[in-house]
């Protein structure tokens, strides 16, 4: 039998309103990858509609973990990261990422901070310096549009956009390091909405779109991120891995819309796993 593979997932745990690890554990588990989770914060409901929170911050327990885990010698064939709630937790990852990458360990980093052109109101102007740091040792990023403007320090604007604009994007991001780059929030019509990428490797940019389905429901992304890893790690190409992406996330969106489940509680994500590999098998490479 195969050896199976393992990925380590440092996000933050919303106990309620599915983001974060309720979504990237299960969601890549269902691919027949072993899952390890390294929480950054507790906290009891997500941050996106929500008042009245509590919020457990673990900062000072991750690099104990993960000093734990290399006494073991424990080892990893992707990192993934996802919403970092300071500069020192992004300098601890930073840190992990040199302890733990060695040749052959894909590091993906969702750098979440920002939407529909706005920096979440928790952090600083200069939030976008540090998440550019880890990009920098990423090799593959997974940011919306906004997050691409802020790691590019370029205006951002609404779309539609054209195809130039958006391999513009894609290049410029990939000057900073990574292998990979896929930009969410992709539409060229203001009808069809999906994601873009490139690989740096081959030069192929790849789009992926379905038709736009309101309203904005919360954690959409971190589905698309966590089906990214999972399709990347079962070997697919990056353009094989964002249209299975995209067709998993709108699947889940368009579930959630038919049952007109409030959008702070998250996507349907749950009633799809079952044939998340299916999906994944559909594409050859």
């Amino acid at each position: 039998m195969q050896r199976q593979k393992r990925v380590l997932a440092i996000h933050d745990i919303s106990c309620f309103g599915r983001c974060s690890l309720t979504v990237a554990l299960p969601i890549i588990s269902a691919a027949g990858i072993e899952t390890t989770v390294l929480p950054t914060a507790v906290l009891s409901t997500h941050t996106g509609g929500f008042t009245g929170f509590t919020y457990r911050d673990l900062t000072q327990d991750i690099l104990p973990v993960v000093n734990h885990w290399h006494g073991l010698g424990l080892e990893f064939d992707a990192i993934y990261t996802g919403f970092l709630g300071s500069f020192e937790q992004i300098n601890i990852v930073s840190t992990i990422f040199d302890m733990l990458k060695k040749e052959g360990v894909l590091v993906v980093v969702d750098p979440v901070m920002a939407d529909y052109g706005k920096l979440y109101s928790i952090f600083p102007p200069n939030f976008p310096d540090g998440m550019r740091k880890l990009c920098r040792q990423a090799d593959v990023i997974v940011p919306n549009l906004t997050e691409a403007a802020l790691l590019l320090d370029e205006p951002y604007h609404d779309g539609p956009h054209t195809r130039e604009e958006i391999e513009h994007i894609l290049r410029s991001l990939a000057s900073l390091g990574p292998k990979y780059v896929v930009v969410t929030g992709v539409s060229y019509d203001g009808i069809q909405l999906g994601s873009a990428s490139y690989d740096t490797n081959t030069g192929e940019f790849s789009y992926t779109s379905e038709t736009r389905i309101e309203p904005m429901y919360h954690g959409t992304g971190d589905v698309f991120a966590s089906a990214l890893v999972a399709a990347l790690l079962d070997g697919r190409t990056l353009a094989a891995a964002n249209a299975i992406a995209v067709q998993f996330t709108v699947a889940s969106i368009a579930r959630t819309k038919e049952a007109a489940t409030d959008n702070r509680f998250g996507v349907n994500f749950e009633a799809g796993l079952a044939s998340l590999n299916s999906l994944i098998a559909e594409y050859k490479v």
